[in-house]
């Protein structure tokens, strides 16, 4: 078998010698340290499936069954890792069928490059075979995208390509290769890109910014935080920490936001939004100063904007202008890179004690305690609830392990009641809601982070819009540890009908298979539960085993998801039951 050594790659770097244009990609990847990339082949991208196979002593390559499985696998791998998460699919079928990961990763800021092969340049728009428009049909769901027609282009996109992904508020990134130009050949010579003319990804500091929003929370009574994402994408942990505790301000999450802050850090409220928790739901339109921090106001988060903390004087950190003023009218606006923000903000404030406010929240707390969570986490009744199933896993991982989610009432519950010690803990599809993204996105996130337990936890539903990815565990021998809550149902939408369509059950019911036979039949350890007695033992079974394991719970059939903000209503209508 042909191969080519690392020493050889830095010589051919160096003298910029002759290669084909699909060499060129490999190269432009090792370069860039992306030496983990998920995909599919097909015939427009063969080319550089020949090259990777000259080069998988330096590169792996992980072959998914899917590419929908590829791009939510290197999400799952960019989440846990910080890195650019890196995919490659051929033209056609291969390239749509990652556009629902794409949408996905751009809503959730998720830094992607992806590499899609194409047609010949001369055949380009004759409807050729597996020919389609991969440009036009991603441009609304891309940071950046272009089409490759010379062999000498590769090396300056590629480059612009992971700049782009990663800088500022990180995204996906497209780029379509004709097959002409990755059999064209090029003189290579390759340096990373580090600014682009009129692209300019973090905005500068303007420090009167930073002294009003100082102000107006040094002379508030009843601050509030509601941090995301960004928090986390700008490595600003530790930044926001100090931040909150010098002010002693109540700080609640976002979904994607879980983890930035100890889940039981004292001044962690808890998480907002349509199922969050009931007291920074409630106090949000309490507050007389809202600051929100790398978050972009959805409307899971806000409720009825026309009630929504009109209270409150509202000061936003983000990195990314166009969210200012988007959905909510921001008072004080604080552009820049959110390490740098709360950095420069943190000598500005005063150090206070909120005392009284702060117990408004656990006053609250108490409140959706006795009326929800505690039934929950200690059921009175026969059925296994989703909540009892995530505190025997936080007693077995002890608030240390990655927690990939997928969409439903296995999302909510796994994010209300998982602990969390540590960042980049929570995976899941925020923005865009993807079924079936957890199984996939949990073999890329144990990639990203080997150190890490990973946990999946996934409806029956969502399990089988991929569960053709356990092809993927069986091949690799990733030791995902997966748990399907299955009640039988489309939970979350189940819950719905129950509550807005009375109990019209119109195509929720699940008919499921023998997910136990399915799973053993890939190579994989698998117990079922049905009884309390045994949920603690096959728990600690699953997060013992050194290998993948696939763990069945069957829950309670309609079991519902408190507290919940009906669509259209205020934060402050946030319902018990």
């Amino acid at each position: 078998m042909e191969t080519i050594t690392k020493q050889e790659q830095k010589v051919d770097n160096k003298k910029g010698v002759k290669v084909s244009g699909s060499e060129a990609v490999v190269k432009c990847l090792l370069a860039e340290d992306a030496n983990l990339i998920y995909g599919y082949p097909g015939g427009a991208i063969m080319p550089v499936y020949d090259e990777l196979y000259k080069y998988q002593n330096e590169l792996h390559h992980v072959l998914t069954r899917h590419e929908q499985g590829a791009i939510h696998a290197a999400q799952g791998f960019a989440r846990a890792s910080g890195k650019v998460g890196v995919v490659i699919a051929t033209s056609g079928p291969g390239a749509t069928n990652i556009i629902t990961g794409i949408a996905d990763a751009q809503i959730d800021s998720t830094p992607l490059v992806c590499i899609t092969g194409q047609v010949s340049s001369n055949l380009l728009g004759s409807d050729a075979f597996q020919e389609t428009d991969i440009i036009s049909i991603s441009t609304p769901v891309t940071k950046w995208n272009y089409q490759i027609t010379k062999a000498s282009e590769i090396p300056e996109i590629l480059a612009k390509a992971f700049f782009i992904a990663k800088s500022g508020r990180p995204g996906p990134v497209l780029v379509d290769i004709t097959k002409d130009a990755q059999f064209e050949e090029l003189n290579f010579s390759y340096k990373k890109c580090e600014r682009i003319r009129s692209y300019h990804p973090i905005p500068k500091l303007d420090n009167k910014q930073v002294k009003a929003a100082a102000d107006l929370i040094n002379n508030a009574k009843k601050p509030f935080v509601v941090f995301g994402q960004g928090v986390i994408l700008g490595n600003a942990e530790s930044e926001f920490k100090a931040f909150i505790e010098k002010a002693d301000i109540p700080s609640a999450s976002t979904l994607l936001g879980l983890s930035a802050l100890p889940t039981k850090h004292d001044l962690n409220v808890g998480m907002v939004g349509m199922h969050g928790h009931y007291a920074p739901n409630v106090l949000t339109n309490d507050c007389d100063v809202l600051i929100a921090i790398g978050m972009r106001f959805d409307d899971r988060v806000t409720g009825n904007l026309e009630t929504y903390a009109k209270q409150a004087k509202i000061i936003h950190f983000d990195i990314d202008p166009s969210e200012i003023d988007k959905n909510v009218k921001t008072d004080v606006a604080v552009l820049g890179d959110v390490k740098e923000t709360l950095s420069g903000i943190l000598s500005l404030i005063d150090s206070n004690k909120h005392s009284k406010w702060i117990k408004k929240f656990k006053d609250l707390y108490d409140v959706e305690f006795d009326k929800v969570i505690n039934e929950q986490l200690n059921p009175t009744k026969e059925g296994l609830t989703m909540g009892e199933v995530m505190k025997a896993i936080n007693k077995e991982t002890k608030g240390e392990a990655i927690i990939v989610s997928d969409v439903g009432q296995n999302q909510m519950f796994s994010s209300r009641y998982a602990n969390f010690k540590q960042s980049k803990s929570v995976i899941t599809s925020g923005g865009l809601g993807t079924m079936g993204f957890c199984l996939p996105a949990s073999i890329g996130a144990k990639m990203g982070a080997p150190e890490r337990e990973v946990v999946a936890i996934i409806g029956d539903g969502g399990f089988q819009m991929t569960i053709q990815e356990l092809g993927t565990i069986l091949q690799t021998k990733v030791p995902v540890k997966i748990v399907v809550l299955n009640n039988e149902f489309l939970g979350m939408v189940r819950q719905w009908q129950e509550m807005f369509f009375d109990r019209r059950y119109a195509s929720t019911v699940m008919t499921n298979p023998d997910f136990i036979k399915i799973v053993e039949g890939y190579g994989i350890k698998a117990n079922r539960v049905t009884k309390r007695g045994d949920l603690a033992k096959s728990i600690s079974e699953m997060i013992d085993s050194k290998e993948s394991y696939f763990l069945e719970v069957v829950v309670e059939k309609e079991g519902n998801v408190f507290p919940m903000i009906p669509t259209g209503a205020t934060v402050s209508d946030i319902r018990l039951k």
